[in-house]
């Protein structure tokens, strides 16, 4: 009978494996908290497509998703993937219990490099509202998917497959108020509690070609036919857009609604031949200028105000070239908003504005010439008389001279013919 001695490094060895072995689960079951039937209580069930909700933010957007049934189906928060990404800490889920019910909230940016995997699609509609004499509106969808991760090993599983789809559907045009002005700027943030496409967009004036010097206006007014460089430019913008400008005009209330309005451009089909376009769909600014003008209506006073105000919105830079083409006369309905349209525009929009544009009324300039002519019809008149004046004094100044001299030669003969 022979006795088999253990090896006393191979028995230890199993003991250090068990260790870690143990050490490991405890790390994972303190690293995700598991929810229990009696922590859910009535929220312990199966899962239903309104497990998820979606709240499509200006700068994140955040899933949240009832635990308790991720919990019923035999996953934790840790189990929970966002579009495959497992490696990234702020692309995982946390499980939120302050709550009731808990939820595995998932927070991520709106961006093309940050958005954990999110699939970015642009998709191109008929314009409406305010749009609505345009053919094309560009619009991107932010979507993707979070899956559960079965770690059940064999053959066979008794875990049900989860999957959460989320979408978020963003606007690419821009739409500002001047809530905001400066002396020579109108800068405010888009903010939209449906998701409007989040940036902040500034409207600049400035009197150089290189876009560098503030336009300052002074109260009195800048002279009529004062080049105007107008930018609009977008900042904290994804790099996949460029800043496209559908229509620029001029209205004499801060508000356009109501007002007399004067189009500088409406895309590239109609502009004022006065208007000059610089860039426009090509970068993330977009630049303009014109002479400064004055609206007949305000003829009668010294000095002509009126507010500039650019319709806005991105294109994709692959796509921009087709937004600055002008379409057929079939898509394009007329040239030139109508009044209807634009009432319908200021109540379900707003459009980024400049601060109050002031030049001087051509009646100043009038007054003035006038002025200086009379002065000068005056100044030729006196002239005139002295000149006259003198013509008619040396006139007298023959005539009488002439008499003097007829009288003398006539006096002598006279007296010979009487004594004759």
């Amino acid at each position: 009978m022979e006795c088999h001695r253990r090896d006393p490094s191979s028995v230890r060895e199993r003991k250090m494996d068990l260790l870690f072995l143990c050490l490991f689960v405890l790390m994972i079951s303190s690293s995700s908290s598991q929810l229990t039937k009696s922590g859910c209580g009535a929220n312990y069930r199966r899962p239903e497509y309104t497990d998820i909700s979606v709240d499509c933010g200006t700068t994140y957007i955040s899933l949240s998703i009832l635990a308790c049934p991720v919990a019923y189906t035999g996953y934790n928060e840790s189990l929970l993937i966002l579009n495959h990404i497992d490696y990234d800490p702020s692309c995982q889920g946390t499980l939120d219990e302050s709550v009731t019910p808990p939820v595995v909230r998932f927070t991520f940016p709106i961006n093309s490099t940050t958005a954990c995997g999110s699939i970015f699609r642009t998709t191109s509609t008929a314009g409406t509202g305010v749009f609505s004499d345009f053919s094309n509106i560009q619009t991107v969808n932010v979507s993707g998917v979070v899956r559960s991760h079965d770690v059940t090993t064999g053959t066979v599983t008794y875990n049900a497959e989860l999957k959460y789809f989320y979408s978020c559907a963003y606007p690419l045009e821009y739409f500002i108020n001047n809530t905001k002005i400066d002396v020579s700027s109108s800068s405010i943030a888009v903010k939209d509690n449906n998701g409007s496409f989040i940036s902040t967009l500034n409207l600049e004036l400035f009197s150089d070609v290189n876009y560098t010097k503030r336009l300052v206006i002074p109260n009195a007014g800048i002279e009529l036919r004062t080049d105007i460089y107008v930018q609009v430019k977008a900042t904290n913008l994804t790099s996949q857009y460029h800043v496209l400008l559908d229509r620029c005009y001029a209205s004499i209330s801060p508000q356009p609604t109501n007002s007399t309005f004067f189009n500088l451009f409406v895309s590239v089909c109609s502009r004022d031949q006065m208007t000059t376009m610089v860039e426009n769909g090509d970068s993330q600014h977009a630049r303009f200028y014109f002479p400064a003008f004055r609206f007949i209506e305000q003829q009668n006073q010294t000095i002509s105000t009126y507010y500039l105000h650019c319709i806005t919105r991105l294109c994709e830079q692959s796509t921009c070239g087709q937004f600055k083409s002008c379409p057929g006369s079939g898509k394009r309905k007329r040239d030139t908003l109508s009044q209807a349209t634009l009432q319908e525009g200021v109540t379900d929009y707003t459009t980024i504005s400049s601060p109050a544009i002031k030049t001087k009324a051509d009646s100043m300039v009038s007054s003035k010439e006038e002025e200086l002519t009379s002065s000068k019809h005056g100044s030729n008149s006196s002239v005139g008389l002295g000149v006259a004046v003198g013509v008619l004094a040396a006139a007298c100044v023959v005539v009488i001279g002439m008499a003097a001299f007829f009288y003398k030669r006539l006096r002598p003969g006279s007296n010979k013919l009487f004594q004759s």
